[in-house]
């Protein structure tokens, strides 16, 4: 597939839903060179966050309004990354577990930039996954996932660290495709 800039993307956000809860850190990795790799922490939109977000990402709300950046800023610096790595194709949007990531990428691409580079181009690595071994959902949790292409098995919910570890997981599974395209 070399016609294809796959790219591994992972959010860390302030809740559930982006028309309540701020989008904070998002890490992109190219799945064909994971040393091409972006990260950006945002300033919230607003303070709304989730004890359970917060568990899970660990991040200040009142630190990033100091330091992170405006959305606009650091969208506007993605989009840049984009096209720099994918040399005039189109990025196509990866991601474990995809629905969630997508929907804050999207919507703060069109609420920010006024477009999303990856249009409706996006890829959930859990389906992929199910479409090649078969088995249900309940048996495509990351760690089994991690498991059978022997992987590490957690994410630490570092945006970045966590979109490279699943750029190697999509390339592992990309390699299983080709294999068995050539059975």
């Amino acid at each position: 597939m070399p016609n294809e800039c796959f790219i591994c993307v992972d959010v860390e956000t302030a809740g559930p839903n982006p028309a309540d809860y701020s989008m904070l850190s998002l890490g992109a990795v190219l799945v064909s060179d994971v040393q091409q790799e972006f990260y950006a922490e945002f300033k919230p939109v607003n303070m709304n966050n989730t004890a359970e977000a917060q568990s899970v990402h660990g991040l200040s709300l009142e630190a990033l309004a100091q330091t992170g950046l405006e959305p606009a800023e650091g969208l506007q610096r993605f989009a840049n990354w984009l096209a720099q790595v994918c040399q005039g194709q189109p990025p196509v949007f990866v991601a474990f577990n995809a629905p969630f990531d997508w929907m804050f990428v999207a919507d703060y691409f069109h609420h920010y930039l006024g477009s999303n580079p990856f249009g409706h181009r996006a890829i959930d690595i859990k389906a992929v996954y199910m479409g090649l071994h078969g088995g249900p959902w309940a048996e495509a949790s990351f760690q089994q996932v991690s498991q059978r292409y022997g992987l590490p098995e957690m994410l630490n919910h570092n945006a970045l660290d966590d979109a490279r570890q699943t750029a190697v997981m999509f390339a592992a599974i990309l390699a299983k495709i080709k294999e068995s395209r050539h059975v």
